[in-house]
C-alpha cells in the first residue's frame, strides 16, 4: 500500500462526504435565503419562524434524494472493501 493510494482513498472519501451533504446542506441555505428575505421585508425578526421551513425542506429533500445517498454510500464502501487484497499486497 502506497501513500498514493492513501490519498486517493482519502480524496474519494472526501467528495462523497460533498455529494452526499450538497443536497441537504443547499436547500437548507436557499430556505434560509428565502426565509430571511421574508422577515426583512416584514420587519418579523423572531429566530424560530424559519427553523419550521427549513427542517420539512430537509426533510422532503432527505425522502427525495436519500435512496441516491444510500446507493452511494454502499458502492463506495463496496469498492474500499474489493481494494483490501490489494492493500494487503
Amino acid at each position: 500500500m502506497t501513500d498514493a493510494s492513501i490519498t486517493e482513498i482519502g480524496i474519494q472519501a472526501m467528495v462523497l462526504t460533498m455529494k452526499l451533504s450538497a443536497p441537504v446542506l443547499l436547500t437548507a441555505l436557499a430556505v434560509g435565503i428565502l426565509i430571511g428575505m421574508v422577515q426583512s421585508a416584514t420587519q418579523l425578526q423572531e429566530p424560530t419562524i424559519a427553523f419550521v421551513p427549513k427542517f420539512v425542506a430537509m426533510a422532503v429533500v432527505l425522502l427525495i434524494c436519500g435512496n441516491w445517498m444510500l446507493s452511494e454510500a454502499v458502492g463506495f464502501t463496496h469498492s474500499l472493501f474489493d481494494q483490501i487484497p490489494k492493500m494487503l499486497s
